[in-house]
């Protein structure tokens, strides 16, 4: 699809002007985090990428360097206690994501689609498998996103992701975009320590950190 080539072109464009320009947000936030909890600045965790190939997706680390590893959010017993002051006030910003700009620039992840999924999400990805939602980058952020995203059960964040695929465009894009600069603004959707809660208890959300 003739879309998907200028779409990595735009993303890379995108990127490299925000990595520059937000250099100075980044510098706040590894000083907020090395000066509030020992540990890595960044988190780095396997995630599922473009026909169901593996990467490292990479955050500002929002949680202790204790917490379990490769489990979602919603299966810690009382998640709250593993998050830093810093990291509550990152996740709430989405401010987290942002090192995901470079896994965009590697060509890893795109910046509007399917949110990557972790490795041992079988049943998301299983999901997505029907709508073919695996088989391109995936974003940093989503139709799913803007339409619900921690509070999404899995079968109808599934879906989204693949009406997204079916209508994939400039126009598309644009509107995920904006809708996810209000909700990030609006703090909708987010739900630590589960998502789909208030529709469906089998849903699983994004992952630690």
């Amino acid at each position: 699809m003739f879309y998907l080539k200028i779409k990595r072109v735009i993303d890379l464009a995108l990127s490299l002007i925000a990595m520059i320009l937000l250099s100075p947000v980044f510098l706040g936030i590894l000083l907020a985090i090395k000066l509030e909890s020992k540990g890595p600045v960044f988190f780095r965790q396997k995630r599922i990428g473009v026909h169901k190939t593996c990467f490292n997706i990479l955050k500002f680390r929002t949680m202790r360097v204790d917490t379990p590893n490769d489990t979602p959010t919603h299966l810690l017993k009382n998640p709250e206690q593993w998050i830093t002051k810093v990291g509550r006030f990152l996740r709430r910003t989405s401010l987290d994501e942002l090192p995901q700009l470079i896994n965009i620039i590697k060509g890893e992840m795109s910046i509007i689609g399917p949110r990557p999924a972790l490795w041992n999400q079988y049943d998301l990805i299983e999901e997505r498998d029907k709508y073919g939602a695996n088989d391109i980058r995936p974003g940093l952020t989503g139709w799913a996103q803007i339409n619900g995203r921690d509070e999404l059960p899995i079968d109808i964040k599934a879906s989204l992701d693949g009406e997204y695929v079916k209508k994939i465009g400039f126009k598309m894009d644009v509107k995920c975009f904006l809708g996810t600069i209000i909700r990030v603004l609006r703090h909708d959707g987010v739900v630590e320590g589960g998502t789909g809660k208030a529709k469906k208890d089998k849903s699983v959300g994004d992952s630690l950190y």
